[in-house]
């Protein structure tokens, strides 16, 4: 799961890497030879991860493992966010509405097999003129060495600056934060001060009239 995040593969080509590469081989302390783990595994593994709610638990065992190692350099932190789109969902008006005010579990109920290909969670959202359906990915990286030290998920509608406080944590004092200007306003420079960092956002220009 760790080399599929960090070479973004799918299980199909996790597998035939690690047939294939010395490197992934090395990483798993295998010999050419030996069984590897074929997709089909590394699904049901993450799937039974995801059920048993151990995979934020694991994530952080990782981080504190890169820590002890000195591969984590705390020189700076990076905060952003990205979409996560999904298929846009072909809803009724009154199905909307539903979904809106938080009650789309009871939609579909006598059609178990429709249920199942609704999204009752993703939201819309604009930006730059493009509109977007889905989820949005909040991160935050270490400026150095690029690894992820903190992570929310939400709905693609949730504003970038909504979640500052969620992604700082003690570990951040004294520290740079890079961002951009979504992330500028009094509340989250007040999340900053608090959390003791550098603000190294990025303020919106403005034109002058003259």
């Amino acid at each position: 799961m760790i080399l599929q995040r960090y070479y973004n593969l799918g299980d199909k080509q996790v597998e035939y890497q690690i047939v294939d590469g010395m490197s992934f081989k090395k990483f798993f302390g295998l010999e050419t030879g030996d069984k590897v783990p074929d997709e089909k595994t590394v699904w049901l593994f993450r799937e039974r991860l995801t059920q048993a709610g151990s995979v934020e638990d694991l994530f952080e065992l990782f981080i504190s493992h890169l820590e002890q190692k000195g591969l984590i350099f705390n020189e700076g932190q990076i905060i952003d966010a990205s979409f996560m789109e999904i298929p846009r969902q072909r809803n009724t008006r009154e199905e909307n509405k539903i979904i809106k005010d938080e009650d789309g579990d009871d939609l579909c109920n006598d059609h178990p097999n429709k249920k199942c290909h609704k999204d009752i969670d993703a939201r819309w959202t604009k930006k730059n003129g493009d509109t977007f359906y889905g989820y949005k990915n909040h991160v935050k990286v270490d400026a150095k060495s690029k690894i992820i030290g903190t992570n929310y998920a939400s709905d693609a509608s949730v504003h970038d600056s909504q979640v500052l406080d969620l992604l700082l944590t003690e570990k951040d004092n004294d520290q740079n934060i890079f961002a951009d200007s979504a992330y500028t306003g009094p509340v989250q420079e007040g999340s900053i001060s608090e959390y003791k960092m550098i603000n190294n956002l990025h303020e919106k220009g403005y034109k002058k009239n003259r």
